[in-house]
């Protein structure tokens, strides 16, 4: 499923326009994205929790070659699935 599909499903399960559908999901989404981007977790009951996590700096050998990089430090998105998710996927 991409965002064209979730908009589809959106607009048809709650009787809305394709266009106000896609406007919510942007909104959620910029909110999703603006929580994160300060650090702070999103918790969606039922769903899962996003966190941001630090990768520490380290050393990486570049492929093809047995060059050795520097690996900059970064904050990369986790996500962990809820115990409802889980059950209903299985």
């Amino acid at each position: 499923m991409n965002k064209v599909d979730l908009v589809e499903v959106v607009a048809k399960e709650t009787g809305h326009s394709k266009k106000d559908s896609e406007k919510v999901l942007e909104v959620v989404l910029g909110a999703l994205t603006k929580a994160l981007s300060k650090g702070q977790p999103v918790k969606l009951a039922g769903f899962g929790a996003f966190t941001v996590r630090n990768r520490k700096a380290r050393i990486g050998v570049k492929p093809g070659t047995t060059e050795k990089i520097k690996i900059p430090a970064t904050k990369v998105v986790g996500f962990k699935a809820s115990k409802t998710l889980k059950e209903k996927v299985r």
